[in-house]
C-alpha cells in the first residue's frame, strides 16, 4: 500500500557495503553473507537491485575504502547510485531508478545502522514508499567511546522502532533475512 500506486515492484536496496565503511563492524560477516542471499534470492526472483555507494573527504570516489566490500559482487545491469548525504535520496537519482523500475517498496540492507540506513527508511517512508528493514543484514561501528550504546544494542533498537512506524498510506516494518518476501514482480 504504498502512496505510489503506479509502482507495484519492490527492489533491494544495498546501502553502502564499501570496505571504509563495514571495516570493524558488529558482525561485518555475518551481515555481508545475509546480504549476499538477499542478493541471490532478488536476483532469481527478478527483483531490482539498488546499489548506493557513498563519497566524502574520508571516502574518496575511486579509493579501496571506496570500494564495495569484495565479497559483494554488483552484476551490470544493476542500478548504482552515489551520494554524498546519509539519505540515499538526498541530492541522487535514487528516485529516478526506482520510478523507472515502478518500485514502491524497498527492502532495506547496509550500514551504517544509526546514519545512512536509519537516514534512508525516513526519506523513503515521506516519499511515500513501503520501507522494511532487513534486521540481521545492517550493521553498525562501535561508537561507545563518543557515548553511543554498543553496535548491538543500536542495531537493536533500530529494529525494534522501525517495526512500529507508519505513515498514512505506508507501512514500515522490520524482518529477518529468511523471511523476506520480495512479493509479486512484473
Amino acid at each position: 500500500m504504498t502512496t505510489l500506486p503506479e509502482r507495484p515492484n519492490t527492489a533491494l536496496l544495498v546501502i553502502d557495503v564499501q570496505n571504509g565503511v563495514v571495516a570493524g563492524t558488529h558482525n561485518r560477516d555475518g551481515v555481508i553473507a545475509n546480504i549476499n542471499t538477499l542478493l541471490g534470492k532478488a536476483r532469481a526472483e527478478g527483483v531490482p537491485v539498488v546499489w548506493v555507494q557513498h563519497s566524502d573527504e574520508g571516502l574518496p570516489q575511486g579509493s579501496e575504502a571506496w570500494q564495495y566490500a569484495p565479497e559483494l559482487v554488483r552484476q551490470d545491469t544493476e542500478s548504482l547510485v552515489h551520494k554524498r548525504y546519509g539519505d540515499s535520496f538526498e541530492d541522487t537519482d535514487l528516485e529516478a531508478v526506482l520510478a523507472e523500475r515502478g518500485v514502491g517498496r524497498l527492502v532495506v540492507t547496509g550500514a551504517q545502522t544509526d546514519g545512512c540506513i536509519r537516514s534512508t527508511l525516513h526519506g523513503a517512508l515521506v516519499r511515500g514508499y513501503d520501507t522494511t528493514l532487513v534486521g540481521d543484514a545492517h550493521t553498525t561501528e562501535d561508537l561507545t567511546a563518543y557515548g553511543a550504546p554498543p553496535p548491538v544494542q543500536v542495531i537493536a533498537h533500530t529494529n525494534l522502532y522501525w517495526s512500529f512506524q507508519s505513515a498514512p498510506g505506508r507501512e514500515a516494518g522490520t524482518t529477518q533475512t529468511a523471511e523476506v518476501d520480495f512479493g509479486p514482480t512484473d
